[in-house]
């Protein structure tokens, strides 16, 4: 299993111990269950040596009644303690579930760098499942070890003979079976790390259905999937083949010990040492082994998959944050000073620039490498090599990223929308449906797009907004990103899916909805650039020319083939 074998049994330990209440009762009534079934055989042999071989009609009626109370007991034991397990196991599963998204959505970052999207919601389903299946599977264990303690005290009490085969062949059936299921540990986690790159690309080529068909490339779409899903078919294939040797020689060694202990009963029967009732015991007792020691066989791939799993789920849970929180306060009131002091990172060099409170700030960079390189240290995605991104004076390397976002919204070319009506998206930050929503949404143009849908600003949005046309998509998340209402609002390239009217109209409407507080705008806009206060180009990585856009544009060429090209 890797560096991630004891943080898979971290995980596993955690996951038993929170429904550590659950799984002891299901495990004590699924014991009580089991010795009760070991104890129908002994009983039946009781019947036929105290009554039946005795013709006594009042001990058969007697050890009748005393049947029927085990088997009212093995009927409440079995509901309540397989309903407590199952519940243990539905509860662990969306515990990890929850710990999973928690860490996923962590301000702080890192997990989304471990792989594909797709490949975390299988994670956080099928990983999840079978890692809350080991509390299951911890019940069943407690049922046979019970069953096979009660089995071979019953055959001690038959016969020593009897008894002692069964005490020193089940810890060799155990461990064995311990050693057939580690192949199946080992494919089953190449397993489901296939599946869940395969689910990956699924996802990633399904959000980006509409450019592949736009540019033609739906053939080499399908060839990296067919791809992935020939080497998820290929693991999954693999880990069933070790699934299915680690239970077909599970059962072989049990049907061999099985057939050992009827043999020496019958042979003991044979030469007079047990009774006929001890031998129906005996026998009855060796095909109900049968049971308990398949499901040693079936607790041991439970482990294993489960142990392949949690070591998944722990390589997410463990991820290093791509930024640590700091342990300074926000300043109080933020007042919405923003200042980058030297700041080297990805493409940027030395890079020098300041918003003053309240200022509508144009940042155009020549190179797209730069904007996602300032956009993400504007957000604290990731820290800046060198140099400090200060708000209010306060650097926010040492400011708590969660709190870093409720007073500086980084708004993104590229952001989602969310499956729901479109007030809900706009309000997903603003809290209930209210004048500010109602407002960001006529600012952002939205209003405009609401009008055109059947059912209004009540309309059902699909996943990602896919129902709307690029344009709508743009100015829903313009009308969101407004209706936060932060005191320092960051906005890449909100307009480039509009027309050139309707920019203009969203430029002087997002100008007057943000007086007063500070607004960047990174973008090549001639028409949001020119309801700037001030314009900062950003070439090569560097700060060349900073000025009111009308300035920038007589006299530095290199920002007029960024901005009019």
């Amino acid at each position: 299993m890797g560096a991630e074998g004891p943080a898979g049994r971290d995980v596993l330990r955690r996951v038993v111990g929170g429904q550590r209440r659950d799984v002891v009762l299901a495990s004590l009534l699924a014991a009580g269950h089991q010795a009760g079934e070991a104890l129908v055989p002994v009983l039946i042999g009781l019947v036929i040596d105290r009554a039946v071989a005795k013709d006594d009609g009042a001990a058969l009626w007697l050890w009748i009644a005393v049947l029927a109370v085990v088997y009212v007991g093995l009927s409440f034991s079995f509901r309540h303690g397989a309903r407590l397990s199952e519940r243990a196991a539905v509860a662990a599963a969306h515990e990890l579930r929850t710990a999973l998204v928690g860490r996923v959505l962590d301000p702080a970052g890192g997990a989304e760098a471990l792989g594909l999207p797709g490949a975390l919601v299988n994670t956080a389903t099928e990983d999840a499942k079978r890692v809350g299946a080991v509390n299951v599977a911890v019940m069943e264990a407690a049922a046979a070890l019970a069953a096979l303690g009660v089995s071979a005290a019953a055959l001690l009490w038959i016969s020593v003979p009897l008894g002692l085969v069964v005490l020193l062949g089940t810890p060799l059936l155990l461990w064995l079976g311990h050693l057939l299921s580690k192949p199946l540990e080992r494919r089953s986690e190449a397993e489901q790390e296939r599946a869940g790159h395969a689910s990956g690309v699924a996802a990633d080529l399904v959000a980006g259905l509409r450019v592949l068909k736009g540019i033609g490339a739906e053939s080499a779409a399908v060839a990296r999937y067919r791809s992935a899903s020939r080497a998820s078919l290929g693991a999954t294939l693999r880990a069933t083949r070790a699934q299915a040797w680690q239970k077909g020689m599970t059962l072989t060694l049990t049907g061999v010990f099985i057939a050992l202990v009827a043999l020496i009963g019958g042979r003991l029967a044979a030469a007079g040492d047990i009774s006929l009732g001890g031998l129906v015991s005996a026998v009855g007792l060796a095909l109900f082994l049968l049971g308990p020691l398949e499901v040693v066989g079936w607790v041991n791939s439970e482990f294993a998959q489960g142990r392949s799993s949690a070591a998944r789920m722990a390589k997410v849970l463990a991820a290093p944050p791509a930024v640590e929180p700091g342990p300074d306060a926000l300043p109080v009131p933020v007042r919405g000073h923003v200042r980058l002091r030297g700041v080297s990172y990805g493409a940027l060099r030395d890079v020098d620039l300041e918003a003053a409170p309240g200022e509508l700030l144009g940042v155009v960079a020549t190179d797209p490498a730069d904007a996602l390189a300032l956009l993400g240290c504007l957000g604290r995605v990731a820290d800046p090599d060198s140099g400090t991104v200060e708000l209010d004076g306060k650097a926010l390397t040492a400011l708590d990223p969660a709190e870093i976002r409720k007073v500086l919204l980084v708004a993104g070319h590229d952001a989602d929308l969310f499956e729901g009506t479109l007030t809900s998206n706009v309000s997903a930050a603003a809290g209930p449906a209210g004048d500010i929503v109602t407002a960001a949404m006529t600012a952002a143009g939205a209003d405009e797009v609401a009008e055109a849908l059947p059912h209004g600003a009540g309309t059902t949005v699909t996943e990602r907004g896919r129902s709307l046309s690029g344009g709508q998509r743009q100015r829903v998340a313009l009308a969101r990103a407004l209706a936060a209402d932060a005191p320092v609002l960051v906005l890449h390239d909100p307009t480039t899916a509009v027309d050139t009217v309707t920019e203009a109209r969203m430029a002087d409407a997002v100008r007057d909805f943000r007086r007063g507080r500070t607004t960047i705008m990174v973008t090549t806009s001639p028409a949001l650039l020119a309801m700037t206060d001030r314009v900062v180009l950003v070439q090569g990585g560097r700060v060349t020319g900073a000025a009111p856009h009308a300035e920038l544009v007589r006299r530095h060429e290199s920002y007029r083939t960024a901005v009019f090209a």
